[in-house]
């Protein structure tokens, strides 16, 4: 109760008269103390994104709204409206590169959507190059005697063609799957060759899907924004989506054997488990989940 008390009389009388007292010692207002106290990265950007949303100004509000293109003019809007001079170029950068993280996450988002709703069509060469191309970079000593063929179980699809497995993440499920293939070879075959465990064995590409559907979930619910938001001063790129399901990949092996389940009849289990963990790290504002080539 008295929490809750207080909270009230915080945000409705103390906090106007403190930000005041603030302003009257340093000379800056609120915005100011953030981009120049905030450590670079999430803990700025995200405490600028919690700032702007409580603002009763309409540039600050839709400031976390803005599109690449209008960065510039919002971050000018903003230094008037919160009459800050120009030559301070300290503020004018940090914050150009918050609202750029701000508007990427948001871009980021529609392109990997974008990706994940395109079909996987065996009509098409280029998707039929990936999907080779996937075969030769995991299994170079071995040609692929046919495209319909239960070779494809030996990297993990569960049938004869591998176009029906990318059903639920689409194209992208193939993309992530040959971006770690291509970035990360000898890490690939390994797992690739670890998944065959007699015992701990389970799909490797099945997996690699499963972790897609992982990422892509993150990055919609807005988790990842710490992440990237500390890994990139800018606009996050695909590139940087790809390489956080590589550490998503890499880190499910060594959980899996490390967990040693009874069987893969309980992966369901211990995915949600490591999904947990993974959400668990992401809390952590200056948390970075990469893998260094």
């Amino acid at each position: 109760m008295w929490a809750h008390v207080w909270g009230f009389l915080y945000s409705k009388y103390f906090r106007f008269w403190l930000k005041w007292i603030l302003r009257l010692l340093t000379g800056k207002c609120e915005l100011q103390r953030l981009l120049g106290g905030a450590e670079a990265g999430a803990r700025r950007t995200l405490s600028i994104m919690s700032s702007f949303l409580t603002k009763s100004f309409t540039v600050l509000r839709n400031a976390v709204h803005v599109e690449e293109a209008e960065v510039e003019k919002c971050v000018r809007d903003v230094m008037k409206e919160k009459k800050i001079q120009q030559k301070d170029t300290g503020f004018k950068t940090n914050l150009h590169i918050s609202l750029l993280q701000i508007s990427g996450y948001k871009k980021l988002y529609l392109n990997v959507e974008n990706l994940r709703k395109v079909p996987y069509d065996s009509e098409n060469e280029e998707h039929e190059e990936q999907l080779i191309e996937l075969w030769n970079l995991l299994m170079p000593h071995e040609n692929l005697r046919a495209r319909i063929s239960k070779q494809w179980c030996d990297i993990g699809f569960q049938g004869d063609d591998p176009k029906t497995d990318f059903r639920g993440m689409g194209l992208l499920g193939l993309v992530n799957l040959v971006y770690f293939s291509k970035h990360y070879t000898n890490e690939a075959r390994q797992i690739l060759s670890r998944s065959n465990h007699p015992k701990l064995g389970y799909s490797y590409a099945i997996v690699g899907i499963n972790l897609t559907e992982m990422a892509y979930s993150l990055l919609q619910n807005g988790a990842l924004k710490p992440h990237l938001y500390n890994v990139v001063s800018g606009l996050p790129q695909m590139e940087h989506f790809h390489q956080f399901y590589c550490y998503l990949v890499y880190e499910f092996d060594k959980f899996w054997f490390e967990e040693e389940p009874e069987s893969i009849m309980h992966f369901n289990q211990y995915r949600e488990k490591f999904h947990e963990k993974i959400k668990g790290l992401l809390l952590d504002y200056s948390v970075v989940l990469t893998l260094q080539d």
